[in-house]
């Protein structure tokens, strides 16, 4: 038996990245997939693998910045399978280094809106079904950045800072109604965002350092499966290379 085989998982931020890593690798483990990031056309490449690998698919093409998009994501995932069981808040914007002195405003309430307030509003938009099956999964994905803050990285690292507190105080509150939510806080992994942001770090897993999407993905699979029915407000820190004990 696969470890998520027949549920329903909702997936932010599918179309590259860390995303795609554990769209891919929770179909494999049997999970049909709502997949949503901003770009149609990336959305359905990744959902064409997740397809070939056994697995149905909905791409919901979404702005995480946008309530009535949140509410649409949660809405058509109903509509197609029933329910969410799990739900992996991934979306983010990493923003250049830019000091608060010279942040544009605009800017800095578009982090806040899709890397945080986003993800709290998706997870109030699925859990009124979750509390109703006494079940669910929820798995936001922070940062090494959500640990400390950095020069030219506050809105960001706010945003990381943020998800982990919301990720306990919610584990709290639903605990008592069968939902465990936990955080990876993953460090440098290869993906088009992070060698955007970091140019310094670009150049393929193996050579660079970074993680593959894949570690971080094989975490998600275990909190998302019935192997981790005994943690909730856990905040995992998968450092790879970049963890501070190596220094």
């Amino acid at each position: 038996m696969k470890r998520l085989e027949g549920r329903v998982a909702i997936v932010t931020g599918a179309s590259r990245g860390i995303g795609a890593g554990i769209a891919l690798g929770f179909a494999r483990e049997g999970a049909n997939l709502v997949l949503t990031a901003r770009t149609a056309s990336d959305l359905d490449a990744v959902a064409d693998v997740v397809r070939a690998q056994g697995a149905d698919a909905l791409c919901v093409p979404a702005d995480l910045g946008s309530e009535d998009d949140i509410r649409r994501i949660a809405e058509e995932t109903l509509r197609r399978y029933g329910r969410t069981d799990i739900l992996v808040n991934n979306a983010g914007i990493i923003h250049p280094p830019i000091n608060l002195v010279d942040f544009d405003a605009q800017l800095w309430r578009r982090v806040m809106d899709v890397n945080l307030t986003g993800a709290a509003l998706l997870t109030k938009a699925v859990l009124p079904g979750m509390i109703e099956r006494g079940t669910g999964k929820i798995i936001n994905i922070s940062s090494v950045g959500g640990r400390r803050g950095a020069k030219g990285r506050s809105a960001y690292r706010v945003t990381k800072a943020g998800l982990i507190s919301l990720t306990e105080s919610l584990a709290a509150e639903l605990k008592p109604h069968g939902i465990d939510v936990t955080c990876i806080c993953p460090g440098g992994v290869d993906t088009p965002g992070f060698r955007d942001a970091f140019p310094a770090g670009k150049g393929p897993s193996g050579t660079s350092g970074l993680m593959a999407p894949d570690e971080i993905a094989q975490v998600a699979i275990f909190l998302a499966s019935d192997a981790s029915s005994a943690i909730t407000g856990a905040i995992i820190d998968a450092f790879g290379n970049s963890n501070p004990l190596f220094r």
